[in-house]
């Protein structure tokens, strides 16, 4: 198979398995979603789930963010991980977002990455699904599975998302980022790699993986 004829048998089997492509994190608006995004660095979509409405409860924007002080959020969302770096992370932002943007989460790749504790990931998952704009957010899934699939040469993740916004039509990006994670979560995890029902593998995998 030629590389073109190995991503369009990609996007076809994603599409066939996952029409529909919900946001794994529970959000209502840009805000929430920024801070969704932010915990779930290295923590699970599910726990995070579990936090976020006893932090929004108390603050679901930023006015009422900065009224809580960094050690009461961090006490909440401390079973995330890295609490004492998020923790600060949300209050700053929060603090950026009503002193330069009114209160609102930017629409731009250039200032979200100026907020402490966004880096470029989370800016584009909030870009992509706050905001519709083209994204390629690449997470330890999408990296693994571009690998795997010998569609990248894995060297890190900016590699990765340079093959894959090269290699995927633009107008896909956002639904197929979803569609990569979900496959990875179901048919090709880390660990306990089931090959034989990694149909996409099968197909067109780097047989060195599995040496």
């Amino acid at each position: 198979m030629t590389k073109q004829e190995k991503v369009k048998f990609v996007i076809d089997t994603l599409e066939e398995i996952y029409p529909e492509t919900p946001i794994p994190l529970d959000h209502k608006d840009p805000y929430t979603l920024l801070i969704a995004v932010l915990l779930s660095a290295q923590c699970t979509d599910a726990r995070v789930n579990t936090i976020t409405p006893l932090l929004f409860a108390k603050a679901d924007n930023p006015y009422d963010m900065i009224k809580l002080s960094v050690e009461e959020i961090k006490a909440i969302i401390r079973p995330c991980g890295l609490s004492p770096m998020k923790s600060k992370g949300i209050y700053g932002l929060s603090h950026i977002l009503i002193d330069k943007h009114n209160g609102k989460v930017p629409e731009s790749f250039e200032y979200l990455e100026e907020l402490p504790a966004v880096g470029h990931k989370t800016a584009s998952v909030v870009m992509s699904q706050a905001f519709n704009v083209p994204a390629f957010p690449v997470d330890t899934h999408i990296h693994r599975l571009m690998y795997r699939w010998n569609l990248t040469n894995g060297k890190n993740v900016t590699q990765t998302e340079k093959d894959a916004k090269r290699l995927f039509p633009r107008e896909l990006w956002n639904k197929l980022h979803l569609q990569i994670i979900y496959y990875g979560r179901e048919y090709s995890p880390a660990r306990g790699w089931n090959i034989d029902k990694d149909m996409i593998f099968q197909k067109i995998g780097r047989k060195s993986v599995v040496k």
